[in-house]
Parts: C-alpha cells; structure tokens; sequence
C-alpha cells in the first residue's frame, strides 16, 4: 500500500496502519489451529441439525472465483453439507466464470440456480453511478449479488449462508475513498435520482440495517466463513480446483466479471490511481503467500492488456447502449467520490465499532 490510499499512516518504523491493524487485531483472533478446527466442526453440526427436514441445509453463492469455488468444494467434499448453489447473473458473466461454475456443478452433481437481473434496470443503474463521477461504479452489480442472495434465503426461510470471504486473502481492507459501501441506500437513492432514468420495478435492494441487523438479530440467517477456521491458501486450492474439477484460473482476483475486470483493471488505475492489487497482494504478503518484491514485480505491469484495452472499452460501451465517445466522456469528467453524495458513513462507522466491541469484526473500513 502507498499514498495512493490518502489517508494511510506509517509508525517510526515505516509500517502502515494496514498492517499494523492486521498483527494487533486481525492475527490474534485468527485461529486455524486446532482451536478453528473444533469451532468450525461445531458450525457446521449446527448446520446439519437445523436443516435435517430440509431440502437444503445451507445457501452457497458462487461467482466461478477461486474463493467461492473452493467454498463449495469444501461445503460438499469435506464437509458433508447440502448446499442450494446460488449465483446471480448481472449480465457481466465472463466465458470463464460459466465454465468454472459449470465444471464444479456437473461433476459434484448439484442443482444451480440462478437469478438474472433484469438488464434494463442494471444498465441504467450502472450509467448512473458513471455519470456520478464517483470510484465505486461497481455498486450496482455488488449490491444485487449481496441483496439477492440475502433475499433468497430470507424468504425460503434458510438459516445458514456460506460465503467464501477470508482473512487469509483479504485482511487489507479497500479503504472507502477507493471502494464506498456498497448497501448505503442513502447514497444509492441520490444517485438515482440524480442520474437515473429508468424505474428500478424488479432489481433487489437491501439496507444495511436490513442484512446486518434485522435479518441476522431478527430472523436468525447467519453468514458463516470457513475459510477462516482453517488454513487456506490460495495457490494450493486453485491447484486442487484445476486437477479435480478442470476449473480454469483468472488473470487477477474478481475477473470473473467482465465489467469488474475492466472496472479493477483500468478504470480505478488510469482514472483515479487506485490499483485494488496493492489491496490484495499486501493481504498475501501479510499471511506469508506472496513476498514484497513478487507483488512490486507485478506492480510494475499494468493489470490490463494494453494491446486489447481499446476492444474492451468499446465491448463496456456497446453492451451499456452508448458510444465509446460517451464513455471517454465519464472517463476525463471531474472525479467525485462518496462524500460528495448525500450518506451514511456515521451509521457504517458507529455499527462497524459495535461489532468490533463484541467481536463480530476485527478490522475496520476506512
């Protein structure tokens, strides 16, 4: 991490508050020892208990990433689970994200079900967030996966959410300048109504009052990660993935998702200077997977083609309804970002130290 992150600190030793929030609250709470491994037995009979007279004792949504492939993987092979296999498609799903999600349903011989998003709806909220000016133009895909799935499990009355989240990969957290919070409906509503032009009948919303508090405190659904009661490391299950299933890896974490490959891999760089591999290889440098000169190596190379980045803008232009003259224009615009938008950062901050007192999250946002 540098100061492309505005608000980073370093101590008298040169390290960052990214890094020294990992080694005071991260890593002392992060057991995947024997202790993890009796937690996470415990979880998942917990799990079986309550879904004995179901069809499904758990909902697993999948993208085709490593994490949530490796998640299913696990839930069925290791651990005996019967998962409902959710993926939600926003119209970005990349040749590979399909295939890798097809491998791993066939051969574990699973049902899928996906849920499409309306298309009109998704591409009229992504022009919005474009013509915000803001970073985080990723919310609208972001949220309908969250909300989605939250739904889902809400109205089937299904208890248990498995997510492939992990502190082994993703300890260093996107700080918000980069990436905002993707369920303040506070600032979602005033960019649709600033920039909206189409009625949102059918797309899938969820407050953040709704899915961390009402539904996890109210109706009991809870979000369980067992990534982290465990060792995990990201070469050795992308290994496994490709011997037993023929999964195929991506170039770069999120790629799964054509508009986030082209979101991550250019727009954040070239527009605003933020890289979210500076993110992502601190996490692994932090949890021993990569070293400091593998990730200035990598670095020094921009995380797109440069040989086929003009095709893929004009295929983001053409598939949003406007001219890549149009979407050169969102491009060199005035950047804004979320504090020029009406929001909810006092609310995320003030629930984000509760957790943090009660132990329900160890690093915060910032």
């Amino acid at each position: 991490m540098d100061t492309s992150d505005s608000r980073i600190t370093f101590d008298d030793n040169g390290v960052c508050d990214h890094c020294n929030d990992f080694y005071s609250n991260v890593q002392p709470n992060w057991h995947t020892d024997e202790r993890g491994k009796q937690q996470l037995a415990a979880v998942i009979a917990n799990i079986k208990k309550d879904g004995k007279s179901r069809d499904f004792d758990c909902i697993l949504g999948i993208s085709g990433g490593v994490d949530s492939s490796y998640m299913l993987h696990l839930a069925v092979k290791e651990f005996g689970l019967r998962p409902l296999v959710f993926h939600v498609d926003g119209g970005w799903n990349s040749e590979l994200a399909v295939h890798n999600i097809n491998v791993l349903i066939d051969k574990l011989g699973l049902d899928l079900y996906t849920e499409v998003i309306n298309w009109e709806e998704m591409r009229d909220f992504q022009l919005a967030f474009f013509k915000s000016g803001v970073p985080h133009i990723d919310i609208p895909q972001d949220h309908a996966f969250i909300a989605t799935l939250y739904n889902f499990a809400d109205k089937y009355n299904i208890k248990f959410i498995l997510n492939g989240g992990n502190i082994s990969t993703e300890c260093v957290r996107n700080p918000m300048e980069w990436l905002y919070y993707g369920t303040d409906m506070i600032q979602i509503h005033d960019i649709m109504r600033r920039f909206s032009t189409v009625k949102m009948k059918t797309y899938p919303f969820s407050s953040i009052l709704r899915h961390k508090f009402y539904l996890r405190y109210v109706r009991g659904v809870k979000v369980i990660r067992p990534l982290n009661f465990r060792p995990y490391i990201k070469a050795d299950a992308m290994k496994l993935l490709e011997r037993e299933y023929g999964w195929k890896p991506y170039s770069q974490k999120h790629f799964e998702s054509r508009f986030t490959r082209f979101y991550e891999g250019y727009w954040l760089p070239e527009r605003f200077g933020f890289d979210t591999r500076r993110v992502q290889y601190s996490s692994l440098i932090l949890t021993g997977q990569m070293t400091r000169d593998e990730a200035l190596e990598k670095l020094s190379k921009p995380a797109y083609d440069p040989e086929t980045i003009q095709y893929e803008f004009n295929y983001i232009a053409t598939k949003l309804g406007i001219t890549s003259e149009e979407l050169k224009g969102y491009f060199d615009m005035p950047k804004k970002f979320y504090w020029d938008y009406r929001n909810q950062e006092s609310l995320f901050n003030l629930g984000a130290k509760i957790l943090k007192s009660i132990g329900a999250e160890r690093s915060i946002k910032r």
